[in-house]
């Protein structure tokens, strides 16, 4: 009996193993048949290859990189996704492409527009695939557009595919704006830019893409569009269907997703250009006058380390002023502390336009101003210490107090919102503590200092802050070209901007760190603590030890340092005596070569018409020995006010071709009677400079006087003027070459032609004159100026001088405004003026009387300044019609009688044209004189010419 039931319990045993095993097969089978059959299914979709017609265009190509691009791609690779079809792209043109798709030889081609004809040939699919628009493109850099009408196109020649949908609508929008154009055929954009490069047309319409804006080209107006679809082989009907159905479930499933793909492809990069009526309300206006709130560091600031001026607002003028082609843009910032003031300000229209305010038109329109284009999107956290947060459920939200674009944003997207103001983030903080609030709002950049806190979480908002501009209601033109600006910018240019200034402006403090890690925080200033007191334990020991050493070395600094204070007194007495001594010796000498000069002029002119050449060639070389001298005198003198370092940069206008006709009538008689070719080239762009024009005229003075002092007859001497280019703008860099075909220098002598006191010793052999202080004046005079020379020469060929020097470029008002033209110092202008001579030297007297006498002149004299004073202040309103004032004068100096006068109660009186008349010849006593109230300046040894144009100049000022 027990073996029948083990016999059963096995034979049940082996039947349920049986079952198991023929169950665990079945399953099996049935995973594997639909393994298998999945396998087969993709590979069937695998298989599904569908061939596509590829001619190059926006909608279908392949980049630099080898990288398929374009609408039409990646919209059927979207759709791929629902149908699993696998695309081959077949290359053609566009008619090829048409004869492919009827013959079979491709089964679909994208961007065709519909026509009755084509439908007899293909299949069409139900939806548009897009729009094609087609833009009428010009450059308007050499064109002036209207906003009201486009009759500024009559006549235009206009590029565009003949007997095309293009051309079509061409004629259709001519009709209807009344225009008249001139149609040109053009195959493509290759024929575009050789027909506009030839100028055989003006303008053409080409479909809406960016690669025009890359070449100065701007868009003038759409004047058409069209649905695209997508075309079918006749015979693939199923294509057709499954097509069909993949856009619709496109469309249900991503509806903006075509719209975001035509964004991506076909927004323009705007080449912006100002209209006519835009021009004309700029030049009208002047500058743009822009208002912000000076509370907000990411808007405006200014960078600490540099001193420059930093923030968004910085960021939109820099890049707006000269971002249209055709006109630079002026603004004027205007800072506020109350917002309320601002917007009064705009609505009074003391501003032009607000930077910034939240994109609120309900607000907008209640306050009557108006928003441009967005000028950036701001995402915005909000933080709090709420376990759930959902933005559509009612919040108390604190937001800073000043802050009113974020409030405006606040009260339009989230309505259902309570503000309330705080001063901080950290009174925020306290807010949400107190459960006065439920969250404040920060940049997602500034959140990120809540990323790992205890108490707080920032959380996302989906509805960025879009910041604009606020105009006052019916500024249009300003509207259209502040959105233009917009428009021309670098996609999210101040957005990026913002991400930076925003992150700057609100680093984490030392006490935030602390608050977040507080432990650690004082376990390691603990030990900090401990091993500062460890390490001043250690140096008290050994300062004491120091100590003694440190009082014996202070009782010897103490004597060097009274040792140097010693000498340190006499180089400054040294310097000051040396600095006496040049004015001192500067004037003395000078008064002497005055009687010396000034005589010899007057024998000049009673020598006139006689016929007494010996005298008249000792009185030459007395002339050019007194003029030698005095130049010798200069030089030493104004070699020492450089090396004392009192010699600086008088800035002042000058003309170039001004300079050229001094130096030309300087040198021109010399040359002449030398028999030297004087030749002259000037090759600039910029003919108006902003230079010390004294020492520029100083540097080629010499460097010319040695060329032809140098130079034998029969010989020339050539300056070629330069202009090169400069990297800093405003700035020009001028290269003046000097070569002559003189005696030439040995390479020796080269490298110390600089030092004072040098003269190659075949000069001194030929008993040639000079100082040999010259060249040392030229290469101080160009270093000073901060440029360069160099010298080139050989003996019995010649010397050639290459100086370069940089020069501020003067702008128009210096030449317009202050141009004068030649003064004639004739008698007709100075005839019977009344002068009133203040000078204690009887000689100078004498000389300057005679001078003004040949003028036509009348002269007083008077012996010092009190004298000078009191004359002025006895006679009549109307006695004297200006005074020539010494300086240096017994009683009263010069600067003190002028400062008397000007100080007079009698108007009339105290306003009496004053001219120093001076040996005080340097550029600080020219500065004195005209700080004490004179009009002008004459140098002694009076030049006879130079008083008399200063006289001239002066008088035709009255």
């Amino acid at each position: 009996m027990k073996k029948c039931v083990i016999i059963q319990k096995k034979i049940a045993v082996l039947c349920v193993a049986i079952f198991v095993f023929l169950g665990m097969w079945i399953m099996l089978s049935v995973h594997c048949l639909a393994a298998e059959n999945n396998n087969g299914e993709a590979q069937t979709k695998q298989q599904k290859i569908i061939r596509v017609g590829s001619f190059e265009d926006t909608f279908n190509y392949i980049d630099q990189n080898g990288v398929r691009r374009g609408y039409g791609y990646e919209l059927m690779q979207a759709l791929a996704g629902y149908t699993g079809w696998k695309f081959e792209y077949v290359k053609c043109d566009w008619s090829d492409c048409f004869d492919k798709l009827e013959n079979g030889e491709i089964d679909v081609m994208g961007d065709i527009s519909y026509t009755d004809e084509r439908a007899q040939k293909m299949l069409f699919s139900d939806e548009p695939m897009g729009e094609k628009k087609y833009i009428l493109y010009a450059d308007l850099s050499n064109m002036d557009i209207g906003t009201s009408d486009f009759k500024f196109m009559d006549g235009k020649r206009v590029g565009v595919l003949m007997d095309t949908e293009p051309e079509i609508m061409l004629t259709e929008w001519e009709n209807k704006n009344d225009v008249h154009t001139e149609h040109i055929n053009v195959n493509n954009d290759d024929d575009v830019e050789k027909k506009l490069a030839n100028h055989e047309i003006d303008c053409f319409v080409s479909l809406e893409e960016s690669i025009w804006s890359e070449q100065g080209i701007s868009s003038v107006t759409t004047i058409g569009k069209s649905g695209i679809y997508f075309a079918i082989n006749k015979e693939r009907s199923d294509i057709k269907t499954k097509l069909d159905w993949a856009m619709r479930q496109l469309d249900q499933n991503s509806p903006f997703f075509r719209a975001d793909l035509y964004k991506k492809y076909f927004t323009l990069d705007y080449n912006q250009s100002l209209t006519g009526e835009e021009k004309s309300w700029l030049e009208e206006h002047g500058d743009i006058r822009i208002g912000f709130m000076n509370n907000d560091p990411a808007i405006f600031s200014m960078d600490g380390a540099t001193g420059k001026l930093t923030g968004m607002l910085s960021e939109y003028v820099s890049y707006a002023k000269d971002c249209l082609g055709n006109q630079t843009l002026k603004f004027n910032i205007q800072e506020y502390e109350d917002y309320s003031e601002m917007f009064q300000a705009l609505q009074e229209h003391e501003i032009d336009m607000i930077f910034y305010v939240g994109r609120n038109p309900d607000l907008a329109e209640k306050k009557w101003y108006t928003l441009t284009n967005t000028a950036w999107t701001y995402s915005l956290m909000a933080v709090t210490d709420e376990k759930y947060f959902n933005e559509d459920e009612s919040y108390t939200v604190a937001v800073p107090k000043e802050q009113e674009a974020l409030k405006q944003h606040i009260a339009f997207n989230y309505p259902q919102w309570k503000i309330v103001d705080y001063d901080s983030f950290e009174d925020a903080a306290d807010m949400i503590a107190n459960e006065e609030a439920d969250c404040f709002l920060m940049g997602a950049s500034q959140a990120m200092i809540y990323d790992n806190s205890q108490k707080f979480r920032s959380i996302p908002l989906t509805k960025t802050m879009e910041a604009c501009f606020a105009v006052s209601g019916g500024e249009g033109t300003l509207l259209s070209i502040l959105n233009k600006t917009l428009k021309a910018m670098p996609s999210d240019m101040l957005t990026s901007a913002l991400a930076i200034y925003d992150s700057t402006a609100d680093k984490v403090t030392f006490w935030d760190f602390v608050k977040d890690n507080m432990i650690a925080f004082f376990v390691a200033a603990g030990f900090f603590a401990l091993s500062i007191i460890s390490i001043i334990l250690v140096l008290l020991r050994k300062a004491r030890k120091a100590e003694s050493v440190a009082k014996l070395a202070a009782n010897d600094t103490k004597k060097l340092n009274d040792k140097l204070e010693i000498a340190l007194k006499k180089a400054e007495a040294a310097s000051l005596a040396k600095t006496n001594f040049l004015n001192n010796m500067s004037h003395d000498i000078r008064t002497p070569m005055n009687a010396i000069l000034g005589y010899a002029q007057l024998m000049e002119d009673e020598l006139k018409g006689k016929d007494l050449p010996e005298t008249s060639e000792h009185l030459e070389k007395l002339q050019q020995s007194g003029n030698l001298l005095l130049s010798i005198i200069n030089n030493v003198l104004d070699m020492a006010r450089i090396e004392s370092g009192r010699m600086e940069i008088d800035e002042n206008y000058g003309w170039i071709e001004n300079i050229r006709q001094t130096l030309f009538e300087i040198f021109d008689d010399e040359a002449k009677k030398k028999n030297i070719a004087l030749h002259y080239t000037i090759n600039v762009e910029h003919e108006h400079i902003l230079t010390d024009t004294t020492k520029v005229k100083e540097i080629f003075v010499n460097i010319l006087s040695n060329a032809i002092k140098y130079t034998p007859s029969g010989g020339s001497v050539t300056i070629n003027v330069d202009e090169l280019i400069c990297d800093e703008p405003g700035y020009m860099i001028v290269r003046t070459r000097v070569r002559d075909t003189g005696i030439g220098m040995s390479q020796d002598y080269l490298t110390k032609i600089f030092d004072a006191f040098t003269r190659e010793r075949n000069t001194t052999m030929s008993k040639i004159t000079g100082s040999g202080l010259g060249m040392s004046i030229v290469k101080k005079y160009v270093d000073l100026l901060g440029g360069t020379i160099d010298v080139k020469s050989e003996l019995g060929k010649g010397s050639t001088f290459t100086v370069t020097l940089k020069h501020r470029i003067a702008d128009e008002s210096y030449y317009t405004e202050k141009h004068v033209e030649e003064l004639e110092t004739s008698s007709e202008i100075l005839e019977g003026r009344n002068i009133l001579l203040a000078e204690d030297n009887d000689l100078n007297a004498e000389i300057a009387e005679a001078i003004l006498g040949h003028a036509g002149l009348k002269t007083e004299r008077v012996e010092d300044g009190i004298q000078c004073v009191n004359r002025i202040i006895e006679m009549p309103v109307g006695t004297y019609d200006m005074i020539l004032m010494d300086i240096q004068m017994p009683k009263m100096d010069g600067y003190k009688a002028t400062q008397a006068i000007r100080r007079l109660p009698d108007k009339n009186k105290a306003c009496i044209p004053i001219i120093a008349m001076t040996a005080n010849a340097f550029e600080e006593d020219k500065r004195d004189a005209i700080e004490a109230g004179m009009n002008g300046h004459v140098a002694k040894p009076i030049q006879v010419d130079k008083l008399l144009s200063t006289l001239v100049e002066i008088t035709m000022k009255q």
